[in-house]
């Protein structure tokens, strides 16, 4: 038994540390998304750097999450089985839809220069995405609540 927690601890000890840096690009993209919507810049140039660096915090974020957070948290629910591969099987497709609007918004953003509706259609995107964003957010939060902070003291 104590075999198991040690190897637990080895295979999951990391994973808090992943979520922990993840959540600190969350706040970089939230930061980021306040930034745009309250200044979304003067000149041309300005607002495509802004958007730029706006739209490569918003596809790591997301990539990470998809690639990293999400694969170790799924692998640890099966390591686990307590239930928590069907909760995953539920709640990741609901974040691929905001994964969709957050992709679908960095293409069309990603490079400013294709923005043809002005300030006012600028803001009314950003607008959507920060609402699509939040109730990703707490998918997610749902998403590690459920899948790693229940076996966190397993794993320490």
């Amino acid at each position: 038994m104590l075999d198991n927690c040690k190897n637990a601890a080895e295979r999951w000890g990391g994973v808090s540390d992943l979520i922990d840096k993840w959540l600190l690009e969350r706040q970089s993209l939230i930061v980021g998304l306040c930034d745009l919507s309250v200044n979304p810049g003067s000149s041309q140039e300005n607002k495509a750097e802004k958007f730029q660096s706006f739209c490569q915090v918003l596809v790591d974020y997301v990539s990470v999450g998809h690639f990293e957070v999400y694969e170790q948290l799924v692998a640890e629910a099966a390591e686990y089985d307590d239930g928590g591969i069907e909760l995953a099987k539920k709640i990741i497709p609901l974040i691929q839809e905001s994964t969709e609007v957050a992709l679908s918004f960095n293409d069309r953003f990603d490079n400013i220069h294709k923005v043809d509706d002005g300030i006012e259609g600028l803001i009314e995107e950003l607008e959507v995405l920060g609402k699509t964003l939040e109730d990703r957010f707490e998918l997610e939060d749902g998403l590690i609540e459920s899948l790693h902070k229940v076996h966190a003291n397993t794993t320490a």
